[in-house]
């Protein structure tokens, strides 16, 4: 019977935009309909949406209509990668810097690994493209390219790329890419700071190492921290403060163990490497997040909000001095979430497999 009623609710949420259903003290409102995998989406000042689908598509949605962007570069969409996370400069207004990241190839032709391109929209489509950063080696594996991307405050440019898969070489070496958080500057350029700068084998873009594959990342916006969250294996989901320089253990530390049921390491922690400050046994394979600052959410002021992609809802998570002390599920079955985003008007927006862009709304 519960089939049935929330294949009802799923159909509703097709048909109607302003349909709203409840779930506990939340609503939502479906807002873009019909969407396969909204990886990630950015508000425009004109209040329209660039959304990206991984399959490889850039959607402009203005005025209840989808404009596809033309002039993308070749992407590789295979399994997990396409066209990922997208972002908006923070000077946007005034120069019109658009990122995305997304899997390619580029010059070998063989194998793809994560691209990071910058570039601006004219006429419904791309020019003055730059590629900024392009992961190597190319992988034929299809999976954890990472693809989160972030400012912060001073205008420096994150990102992340997973293991690709081959967690017994990428992320513990500096010297490769692959499970590894990124800092530049808006044009690519490496900050003299980075922490492996004056390291002459290492990628001097690396920010922090020993990730398997981040899904999430956001600034703090009370501490100014870039925080992230990560998929372990089977259990070992991670959400971990970056820190310049720092190791997170993977794959030599973990809480969790492989899909078959055997462990890979006998460790959870290891001097000198830093600790999660949250994780979860079994996973709840997290992507999407974003911190609530709205007073429309008077309750939820300060909470974290996450996706889940296994168990299809919200994870709402509470915090206090860089610990979560309470988790809450919000729209339980409600699709894999893929994005979070707090919009304009203070409304949390999500993007949701199968479904599109829906707006929350506190009963």
């Amino acid at each position: 019977m519960k089939y049935f009623f929330l294949r009802f609710l799923f159909l509703i949420s097709f048909s109607f935009l302003t349909t709203t259903i409840y779930s506990d003290n939340y609503s939502y409102k479906v807002v873009v309909s019909e969407l396969e995998v909204p990886w990630g989406f950015v508000f425009l000042e004109d209040n329209s949406i660039l959304i990206t689908e991984r399959k490889g598509e850039l959607i402009h949605f203005v005025n209840g209509k989808k404009i596809k962007i033309k002039g993308l570069p070749e992407i590789i969409a295979k399994n997990q990668g396409g066209l990922l996370d997208i972002e908006l400069h923070p000077e946007y207004k005034n120069n019109g810097w658009i990122y995305i990241s997304y899997s390619s190839s580029n010059e070998s032709k063989t194998g793809s690994n994560t691209s990071i391109m910058r570039f601006k929209i004219e006429k419904n489509t791309m020019i003055e493209k730059e590629i900024i950063y392009k992961a190597l080696p190319n992988s034929k594996r299809d999976r954890h390219y990472g693809s989160r991307i972030e400012f912060d405050k001073n205008n420096f440019l994150y990102f992340s790329i997973g293991d690709r898969g081959n967690r017994d070489v990428n992320p513990q070496n500096i010297d490769r890419d692959g499970g590894k958080i990124y800092r530049l500057y808006d044009d690519g350029q490496i900050p003299v700071d980075n922490p492996f700068i004056t390291n002459r084998s290492a990628k001097k873009a690396i920010y922090s190492y020993g990730h398997r594959n981040p899904q999430g990342m956001a600034i703090n916006p009370f501490t100014k921290e870039l925080w992230i969250h990560e998929h372990g294996p089977r259990g070992g989901d991670e959400i971990n403060i970056i820190k310049k320089g720092a190791n997170y253990g993977w794959p030599l530390a973990s809480f969790g163990i492989n899909y078959i049921g055997t462990k890979f390491t006998n460790k959870t922690s290891i001097p000198g490497m830093e600790d999660p400050i949250h994780y979860w046994v079994p996973s709840i394979a997290p992507s999407g997040m974003a911190f609530i600052t709205s007073d429309i959410y008077p309750n939820s002021k300060g909470d974290l909000l996450i996706g889940s992609l296994i168990f299809q809802y919200l994870h709402k998570c509470k915090i206090k001095n860089n610990k979560i002390y309470k988790e809450e599920r919000i729209l339980e079955d409600i699709g894999r979430v893929r994005s979070i985003r707090q919009g304009p008007d203070g409304y949390m927006y999500i993007g949701i497999e199968n479904i599109g862009i829906i707006k929350l709304i506190p009963n």
